[in-house]
């Protein structure tokens, strides 16, 4: 394994430092990937926790005839920043939207506005990227690779930055069985290949694709993968702390318990099993499932920010954002969980009962994807425009199995992702800042943090408010009613058929220890 950067951690630390909130207190600070799920949480953190910032610059693509100031009220309407506005109204003030793109060339930013964060920005957060796993290549090297060079670049010229953010993924060296908390070689030369991308054309980028992601599961791996090694050229230049999260999945506890946006990853597994759409998994269930909280990455992410702002290094940092394995429930303990909240919190529309199941064995998980899947899907869609309904389910069927398609690499295989430092900057925060900033990867109650991201699910992500449970599980009674008729009539069809021709079935089963006997005797 060939590693850049030296393991050993061991960072010129002042004998007093400030806390985190005084540190970033008068700073200004520029976020790409603000309106992301993550974005937004960062956002809400950083106003609410640190409220004596100096202000918040939010790179946002421009809507065709929205200016920034109406940009800026759209944005504030998520539910997230109710609190805050109730609390200070003022508080919007200290924002400002930028107009720009990381895909358009110099971000797309203004001259002034340019001009503005050069002089001005002291901390930036680089959240903007692609997270799709089913991109081809160009836009996944356009979006994350590209587009961290353009910020790159452009940080070069702040004149005061205390410090650059990147966020980054724990799947970004998902080749290696051990991550450790430092920089690795990256598959290609991350310049060659943007330069590669942007002569090829579409067909040939095709054909040089697999070769290139060598092992990875997908081009947002390898796309992330490049960027780190762009990132880490960049490490005598400027102050940079790479930030690597796991699986980010609903908060813990702010700004709402079970806060969720989006369908990605296990989300999406648990809308699509909760509807009965999704009835089998590819999946080891023993082993850990690699989730993080949101608010715990975000928390992270801010304390390492100001972490490596007060060290004498002239590399670039790494913090392995993510929850230890001893602490983390299997994904079958996950599954197993989360399906018994299910039936207490169902969700008010589904097509099935909500029973399915893992599967180790890929053939099995096979086997019940063409029968409990696509089969009832086509006969679902056969009879639907009998009653006048469009067909659906097969095409909703075929957009599951391409998703869990992409989601078994993951879950069918484990890593070793170490977080010693992570572990080590929660112990060296003061008392307020560990409860402000929690951080805490040692010990969590995973099932009531599953109970949570249900009832989150269903209230912010699909919203069915609590009022709606009673009219919800008693659609589940029914559903269960249909399950169980449907289970006793392919039980019964499966044995009349047999009974039907038992004679036959016996008869053949005679000749077939008959038949040695018979050729024996001529």
């Amino acid at each position: 394994m060939s590693i850049i950067e030296e393991i050993n951690y061991n960072p010129t630390v002042p004998p007093k430092r400030p806390t985190i909130a005084e540190w970033y207190s008068g700073k200004t600070i520029l976020i790409t990937g603000s309106t992301g799920f993550m974005g937004k949480v960062l956002v809400e953190k950083l106003l609410r926790d640190c409220q004596d910032i100096k202000g918040l610059y939010l790179l946002i693509r421009a809507k065709k005839g929205v200016d920034p100031e109406a940009r800026r009220e759209q944005y504030l309407k998520c539910l997230i920043f109710d609190k805050i506005l109730d609390k200070n109204p003022d508080i919007v003030n200290k924002i400002r939207v930028i107009k720009g793109d990381v895909l358009e060339k110099d971000l797309g930013i203004s001259d002034n506005d340019r001009n503005e964060i050069i002089s001005n920005v002291d901390v930036i957060f680089h959240c903007a990227a692609n997270v799709r796993f089913d991109q081809p290549l160009r836009p996944m090297i356009e979006m994350n690779l590209a587009g961290t060079q353009k910020l790159l670049q452009l940080a070069e010229m702040v004149h005061n930055l205390k410090v650059f953010i990147h966020v980054s993924t724990s799947y970004c060296h998902c080749n290696f069985d051990v991550l450790e908390e430092a920089g690795y070689d990256p598959p290609h030369d991350p310049l060659g290949i943007l330069h590669m991308v942007r002569t090829l054309d579409d067909n040939s980028l095709a054909k040089v694709t697999p070769e290139l992601l060598n092992g990875l599961p997908n081009t947002y791996a390898y796309s992330k993968a490049l960027t780190e090694g762009l990132v880490i050229s960049y490490g005598s230049k400027l102050p940079i702390v790479v930030c690597r999260p796991s699986i980010v999945t609903a908060a813990r506890k702010e700004p709402l318990p079970g806060w969720v946006e989006g369908v990605n990853g296990p989300t999406g597994l648990m809308v699509g099993a909760a509807r009965g759409v999704i009835r089998s998994m590819h999946c080891n269930p023993d082993f850990p499932a690699t989730v993080i909280p949101v608010d715990t990455a975000i928390n992270a992410t801010i304390v390492a920010g100001w972490d490596r702002a007060h060290m004498v290094s002239n590399k670039v940092e790494f913090y392995n954002v993510c929850l230890s394995n001893k602490t983390l429930p299997t994904w079958g303990e996950a599954i197993e969980c989360g399906k018994r909240f299910f039936y207490e919190t169902p969700l008010s529309f589904g097509l099935w009962y909500p029973d399915g199941s893992i599967k180790k064995n890929y053939f099995a998980h096979l086997f019940c994807v063409i029968f409990f899947h696509y089969l009832p899907a086509y006969l679902i869609d056969f009879v639907l425009p009998i009653f006048g309904h469009k067909p659906f389910l097969v095409r909703v069927q075929k957009k599951v199995s391409g998703g869990l398609e992409l989601l078994q690499y993951y879950t069918t295989r484990t890593w070793v992702f170490k977080n010693e430092r992570m572990r080590d900057l929660n112990r060296r925060l003061t008392p307020l800042d560990q409860e402000t900033f929690d951080i805490y990867v040692d010990q969590w109650n995973f099932e009531e943090y599953i109970k949570t991201y249900i009832m989150g699910m269903r209230v912010y992500l699909l919203n069915e408010s609590v009022e709606t449970l009673p009219k919800a599980k008693k659609l589940l009674t029914r559903l269960y009613i249909m399950h169980l008729l449907t289970q006793f009539i392919v039980i019964g069809a499966i044995f009349w058929f047999l009974w039907a021709r038992i004679d036959g079935i016996f008869a053949g089963i005679e000749g077939f220890f008959s038949l040695p006997f018979k050729l024996i005797n001529g």
